[in-house]
């Protein structure tokens, strides 16, 4: 990763909600190519509503978004993928039905992306071992860690420039957890780039390389996750520490 590659995504004061009930308030922050950044903070803080924005599943009612230098806050969300935007939403919403195949190929509907089909299930394949293993398994079938792999996979397969992960480790169990923030840390040494929003802090802290505090819809406090990590106010307030 390099330090100093200018940035992907750079969200300047943007601010949003629902309707009258305002929960950003003048966001801004930036993730670079290459990077693993983590949003963190306590539930209802807003960062779930920060993805929806990004990912235009909600409008910004302030500020604006760019991605690669070009600005998009008035594209419809339908067209943010095109832009090399993928989010992995919370509760992974797969095709229980469908085999893990034929979910991983709904991944690459875009024109654009199917003629990589066959390479990027390979690239899939190579990062979660698994997922070959039960390819032909419904989805719905697989435990909630499986269903959290192909979930992220699924995002791959349209071949992201910035792949977006809400709550990954939410209701998996803690020997899951563990591996799903593996899969985490080897998207960083491949040179993916990750902005992933999490509420278990102290693990999502050690396998991105920055991040950003989150409380009641403002950001409060960002630098390397080593300096979070050492933050007198996160440790007291989030590690119990």
């Amino acid at each position: 990763m390099s330090g100093t590659s200018a940035p992907m995504l750079t969200l300047a004061g943007l601010s949003a909600g629902y309707g009258s009930f305002q929960v950003l308030f003048d966001v801004s922050m930036e993730v670079r190519a290459g990077e693993s950044v983590a949003v963190i903070g306590p539930n209802g803080a807003g960062k779930t509503t920060l993805l929806r924005a990004i990912s235009k599943l909600i409008e910004p009612t302030a500020g604006h978004l760019s991605m690669e230098g070009q600005r998009y806050e008035s594209l419809p969300a339908h067209e943010v993928i095109s832009r090399g935007i993928a989010q992995v939403p919370e509760g992974r919403r797969l095709f229980p039905r469908l085999t893990v195949e034929d979910n991983l190929r709904m991944g690459a509907f875009l024109p654009a992306a199917r003629p990589h089909f066959a390479q990027r299930l390979e690239m899939v394949y190579s990062l979660f071992p698994r997922m070959k293993e039960r390819r032909l398994q419904m989805a719905g079938t697989m435990s909630g860690g499986e269903q959290q792999m192909c979930a992220i996979g699924r995002a791959l397969m349209s071949g992201p420039k910035l792949l977006l992960l809400d709550e990954p480790s939410a209701g998996l169990a803690p020997v899951v957890v563990q591996s799903i923030f593996d899969v985490v840390r080897k998207m960083g040494a491949e040179g993916y780039t990750v902005l992933i929003v999490e509420q278990n802090i102290r693990q999502v802290l050690q396998v991105v390389d920055r991040a950003y505090l989150l409380e009641t819809g403002r950001i409060h406090a960002s630098g390397s996750a080593a300096e979070l990590l050492a933050n007198d106010a996160v440790r007291r307030a989030y590690l119990g520490v």
